[in-house]
């Protein structure tokens, strides 16, 4: 097939063909809002005709897909040549519901592979492109809150939570359903052109297109940050929250100097890397102590302190009250 996106390979009139493989309960948004990106890029005037792009949600019977929210969708193609697509896209959905796309799919989606067709994971789709071996030599790109369960099923692989979507030669991948929103645009701006990507997302009320550079949101702890670098140390921070990262490391994983981090950190955001991930921690904490029934040494320990005196006395510095003290409090109030 060549470069997926050598677009002299298509002639100027030739539409992008995206193929929709939707898993049980997979995650609504992130099917919506890359396929109204293209809908928006595909024709003028609102009229959602597939002219510059075209799509099919594939199925291998006429059975509705339910999605994690409830709503419904009904295949609208069985599941033809996959040569035909430029792109088939699996969108991905609960993790752990237990139900598995069936056999007949992972089977379509290898010779998809075989034909050279480029496969894109949307959401957790990504788990599912791995888990029929179709990510081998491939990086993966997955939600931060997904990180370590990936790593956890897929030691082998390599997997990143620092953007919001990777393209990998033929293997794509993005988190969330805003990276969809975003890697929709990118694959249009190629085939299609910059102006229809820009326009599409302007009508989705998005002012800019985002790059597969663009980090994922960062923690809630801080107003906006936008140093991409920082950006990736708090989202790496949050990640290892209870295995905290030395600022050598820290740095390290992000081709930057321990001191260029430093400075960064302070003129973003007022803190040191140490200092904001201490404040990430006992804020964690704060949340566990007040909304579970862990002990609260084991609580110290899920979020990186080894010393729970220490943890106590970093609690109170920052909340004025000991957590045994909160979490006595939280309960009688909960009770009047």
């Amino acid at each position: 097939m060549g470069s997926i996106f050598n677009s002299s390979e298509k002639s100027a009139v030739e539409p992008l063909t995206v193929g929709f493989i939707l898993s049980p309960d997979f995650t609504l948004s992130a099917f919506s809002n890359f396929i109204d990106v293209l809908r928006l890029a595909a024709d003028d005037g609102d009229f959602s005709r597939q002219i510059r792009c075209k799509w099919k949600v594939l199925g291998f019977n006429s059975q509705s897909i339910v999605s994690s929210s409830g709503i419904e969708v009904r295949p609208t193609s069985g599941l033809v040549d996959p040569s035909q697509f430029d792109y088939i896209v699996v969108v991905g959905g609960l993790l752990h519901a237990g139900k598995k796309i069936s056999p007949l799919l992972v089977n379509y989606l290898k010779e998809a592979a075989e034909q050279g067709v480029a496969l894109v994971g949307v959401c957790t789709g990504s788990f599912i492109l791995a888990r029929a071996g179709l990510m081998k030599s491939h990086r993966a790109c997955v939600s931060w809150f997904h990180h370590q369960q990936f790593e956890v099923e897929f030691p082998e692989l390599q997997a990143s939570s620092d953007s919001l979507f990777i393209i990998d030669r033929d293997r794509i991948t993005c988190a969330g359903s805003a990276g969809a929103m975003h890697l929709a645009a990118n694959l249009i701006g190629k085939h299609c052109g910059k102006y229809e990507a820009s326009r599409a997302l302007r009508i989705m009320l998005e002012e800019l297109s985002f790059s597969e550079k663009m980090p994922q949101p960062q923690p809630f702890l801080n107003a906006k940050v936008l140093n991409p670098h920082v950006r990736k140390a708090m989202l790496l921070i949050e990640r290892n929250i209870g295995t905290p990262l030395a600022i050598e490391d820290l740095a390290k994983k992000i081709n930057l100097s321990p001191r260029h981090l430093e400075r960064l950190f302070v003129k973003e955001i007022g803190l040191s890397p140490a200092e904001f991930s201490i404040k990430l921690r006992i804020n964690h904490a704060r949340n566990l102590v007040l909304n579970t029934g862990g002990a609260i040494s084991l609580i110290a320990l899920e979020c990186g302190f080894l010393d729970t005196s220490h943890f106590s006395r970093r609690f109170r510095v920052e909340f004025g009250v000991s957590p045994t003290q909160m979490r006595k409090t939280s309960a009688v109030h909960c009770s009047e």
